[in-house]
């Protein structure tokens, strides 16, 4: 009898036990326009991220981690939806309306007891509201992390996306240099002339990342203040590329490739590094099942069994965009699709009469060649057009030229994706095998553009921006860019020696 009780006594503990497990609460930290390589995990010997160099040290550090769309609405949508942007209907562009046939994981952990929120920039921009949405898609709205704390119901497992705006623009002008950061450091990607005045807009684009680092770690503090540190799945990336041309809403490697460090104790060894490719469609399958939920509308897989040592034959990754901006006549679209292994990228541009940078005169949205954000460094690439020289790269075309309808780069050799191989015959059989891969790829994810390539459904979806910007005097923002640095001249150093 005595040996009953005993076995029933055991029983009861053990299921108890795993009834009472406690689900993990989740804290997604998303800065807004920031490119991997950028942290000093990775090897940039200027910016200063302690915040993301302990959790890659307590965590896993990512490699080859990519957006779905370098673009601030479709790549957040994706994060949401477990979904490729063109499964996600109008939420494949910027400014759009975020979609309701299917569920993000914040609504299908909601429904398993999560109490969710958000702060500054959830899912966008664009609107929510149109097709039923009462919140952000990210969660309910908060001022901050403490605030959402205070109302979150006691032992309650929680969701927060701390969404930055940095580094997104605009810059205040030479918050880099007067940080005491170094011109002579910075490393000038191989698409940008390398002068002082790009050098000196680096910096103050490090200088956000390092805000948004900072403010990350304080939220990480209170975690730990609450003795949930262990107990929640901290990640920390990006929405997509630097605010630079040739680089944010391009396919290229500076738009798509993103910082990514993954904090778990239960699952993450410390010290990991993952050399894989994932995707941010990724993100929702893995939070859903680390909430002991299962989903059948996403297309991303979960992560979790990536650290268990399970080949998931993550040897590439697929890459897509469609309208960014509103910056060509007739609300055009620029598509591009891409396809980035180990060693190459290709990219489809079915559409290459059209801009890839936008007009070059104002459209509706942000000014001249629209689908990059006015900047010091943009300004002075204009400056070049028509003034190539042949012992450098044509920086003006490389930013705003039309492009061939394919792209192949051998990323190895060219880390800055410069020289286009697509034209030559001894790279024939790479290109046409990665073709067929990226064409099988759009076939089994219903990619519209897979049946019809010149669709315009992206062109007609509608804008949510309603702003009409002008032309931007760009030759007047030259002339008066002055880098300051803390104990220099006064006045500041031009950037054209004909400067006044």
């Amino acid at each position: 009898m005595k040996n009953i009780i005993l076995f029933a006594s055991l029983l009861f503990i053990s299921f108890s036990g795993i009834s009472q497990t406690k689900q993990p609460n989740i804290l997604f930290l998303i800065a807004d326009d920031w490119s991997f390589p950028h942290a000093g995990v990775y090897g940039d010997r200027v910016v200063r991220t302690p915040t993301f160099d302990r959790l890659a040290a307590e965590g896993a550090l990512f490699t080859n981690a990519y957006t779905a769309s370098p673009s601030c609405s479709p790549s957040r949508a994706s994060v949401l939806l477990g979904r490729y942007p063109h499964q996600n209907g109008d939420g494949g562009n910027l400014w759009s309306e975020f979609p309701n046939a299917n569920p993000t994981y914040v609504q299908i952990l909601e429904k398993a007891g999560y109490f969710s929120g958000s702060t500054r920039k959830g899912w966008g921009p664009g609107d929510f509201q149109a097709n039923g949405f009462t919140a952000n898609p990210a969660g309910k709205s908060y001022a901050d992390f403490e605030a959402f704390l205070k109302e979150r119901p006691n032992g309650a497992p929680f969701t927060f996306w701390f969404g930055s705006t940095d580094p997104h623009r605009e810059y205040v002008p030479n918050t880099g240099i007067q940080s005491g950061m170094k011109l002579n450091d910075v490393i000038v990607p191989g698409f940008f002339p390398d002068n002082d005045c790009v050098r000196n807009d680096i910096l103050d684009y490090y200088f956000e990342i390092e805000r948004f680092d900072r403010e990350s770690g304080q939220l990480i503090a209170m975690l730990e203040e609450l003795g949930e540190l262990d107990n929640t799945i901290i990640v920390m990336t990006s929405d997509n590329g630097m605010p630079f041309p040739r680089a944010k809403a391009n396919l290229y490697d500076y738009g798509t490739r993103m910082p990514l460090v993954i904090r778990w104790p239960e699952k993450v060894k410390s010290g990991t590094v993952v050399d894989d490719f994932v995707n941010f469609v990724d993100f929702a399958p893995s939070f859903v099942e680390a909430a002991g939920r299962t989903q059948n509308s996403m297309s991303g897989q979960s992560l979790w069994a990536l650290f268990a040592g399970e080949k998931q034959g993550r040897t590439q990754v697929f890459l897509e965009r469609e309208r960014h901006a509103n910056v060509r006549k007739g609300d055009l679209s620029y598509p591009m699709r891409a396809i980035r292994n180990h060693d190459y990228l290709y990219i489809w541009n079915p559409m290459p009469e059209r801009n890839p940078a936008g007009n070059p005169s104002v459209h509706q949205s942000v000014g001249q060649y629209g689908d990059v954000d006015h900047s010091i460094t943009k300004f002075l690439i204009m400056e070049m057009e028509g003034k190539a020289k042949a012992s450098t790269p044509d920086f003006f075309q490389l930013s705003f030229g039309q492009r061939l309808e394919e792209e192949l780069y051998d990323v190895k050799k060219d880390p800055y994706q410069l020289n286009n191989l697509a034209a030559n015959p001894i790279f024939s059989a790479i290109k046409n095998q990665l073709r067929t891969q990226l064409l099988a790829w759009m076939e089994k994810t219903n990619d519209p553009r897979f049946s019809d390539p010149q669709s315009t459904f992206w062109d007609q979806v509608r804008y949510t921006a309603k702003d009409q910007r002008e032309n931007i005097d760009w030759q007047m923002e030259v002339r008066n860019y002055r880098i300051k640095p803390p104990f220099g001249s006064s006045s500041g150093i031009p950037c054209l020696p004909n400067s006044n």
